[in-house]
């Protein structure tokens, strides 16, 4: 047994020796965290020199459950009151004007390249995802509380829940239109899947936010912080709910109800770094390169929509918003990085079409790689363009 646990053991410890030297070169350059790990990853796995070994799928899905459940609680709880009531009109405009520009403008570029009307709306509906640890971590990394990292937080925490509901929404409308007899589900399922996870969120978060902080007066404990964490991840995943949507709603009960100490999950910012290092270091490890070379014209038209959409609908965003005029181009590009949700919708839709399936998984993947990588940069650009504004 010992000799089957040392691979285990010496990966973590490797993995986290990458997060030490991957902090450290961060802080004396202007890359971010984020991008170091993933290349780490891409050079240490099956695409480079192939020296992680793979983990079996349930640890995967451990890490990157906890790992996004922590993100979800920090991009809920900094939707507080006050945040809402300054910001809550910029949040709302953005994040509506980015999932609407990117379907868009991804489902009329590649309608208009020949695409399929049915498969470019899917696409289309997959480019709405944004990966959220990443662009949380790229914000803590810049160390900056200003109005556009809170407005950017607040951004990340709901455009994926918009953008699961335009997802569901253009799958019903496909499948109708080609006779597929199963689509009258999804507005049920849509309406059990949001509404479940908000409601999980509220049922934890409601007791959480009383119990916090009771055992040392005005500090959460790591454990509280935890608990509640893995609570929550396992009710979403026994339920099958969304664990990112119940997260989100738990971190902004917290937020908002906990009167007794300042701030919620405390510890949790400190927890969750060794979590994201083993989750992107093994996400780079898992990235297929060649997929980049898949993409074909329309993959590239597709990355280009992508890209020129968000900018588009960050811009609109902003200013629908009231957002000073500076930051109004930066938004697009702080909201790239794609991941895991996107990933994830493409599995349901090449499921769901699997005529359009070899399709929908190349240019999504190749999409993915692509954007993990560029779109941290990105991000950690445009937060240190923004300035220091309050």
């Amino acid at each position: 047994m010992s000799q089957e646990l040392a691979p285990i053991f010496l990966m973590i410890g490797g993995i986290f020796g990458l997060g030490l030297l991957a902090d450290s070169i961060a802080r004396r350059t202007a890359l971010p965290r984020v991008s170091l790990l993933l290349l780490s990853g891409v050079l240490l796995g099956g695409a480079g020199l192939d020296l992680l070994p793979r983990p079996g799928e349930t640890l995967q899905n451990f890490l990157s459950t906890t790992a996004l459940t922590m993100v979800a609680f920090l991009l809920g709880s900094s939707l507080s009151l006050d945040t809402l009531r300054s910001r809550g009109r910029a949040i709302l405009a953005l994040s509506l004007a980015i999932v609407g520009m990117t379907l868009a403008l991804v489902a009329l570029g590649l309608w208009a390249m020949g695409v399929p009307l049915g498969l470019a709306l899917l696409l289309a509906a997959i480019a709405t995802a944004t990966d959220p640890a990443a662009v949380q971590d790229v914000i803590a990394q810049s160390r900056r509380d200003t109005r556009f990292t809170r407005t950017l937080a607040g951004v990340v925490a709901i455009d994926d829940a918009w953008g699961l509901v335009a997802f569901s929404l253009i799958v019903l409308a496909v499948q109708q239109v080609s006779g597929t007899t199963n689509g009258a589900d999804i507005p049920l399922h849509l309406a059990r899947d949001i509404l479940g996870s908000v409601l999980l969120g509220v049922a934890i978060g409601l007791p959480g936010a009383w119990l916090t902080g009771r055992i040392e007066e005005g500090e959460p404990l790591l454990i509280e912080g935890l608990a509640l964490v893995f609570l929550l991840s396992g009710a979403a995943l026994a339920l099958d709910l969304s664990y990112l949507i119940a997260g989100m709603t738990a971190g902004m009960v917290l937020v908002n109800t906990a009167r007794h100490h300042e701030r919620a999950f405390h510890e949790i910012e400190h927890a969750r770094w060794p979590f994201l290092v083993l989750f992107f270091v093994l996400a780079g490890a898992a990235l297929d390169l060649a997929a980049l070379a898949a993409l074909g014209a329309a993959g590239v038209a597709y990355i280009a929509l992508r890209i020129t959409a968000r900018v588009i609908g960050g811009w609109l965003g902003a200013a629908l918003g009231g957002s000073p005029a500076p930051e109004r181009a930066l938004y697009g590009a702080a909201l790239l990085p794609q991941a895991g949700v996107a990933v994830g919708t493409a599995l349901v839709a090449a499921q769901e079409f699997p005529q359009w399936g070899e399709t929908i998984m190349a240019m999504t993947i190749g999409a993915t790689v692509l954007f993990e990588l560029l779109g941290p940069p990105a991000a950690l650009w445009a937060i240190r363009k923004s300035g220091r504004q309050d």
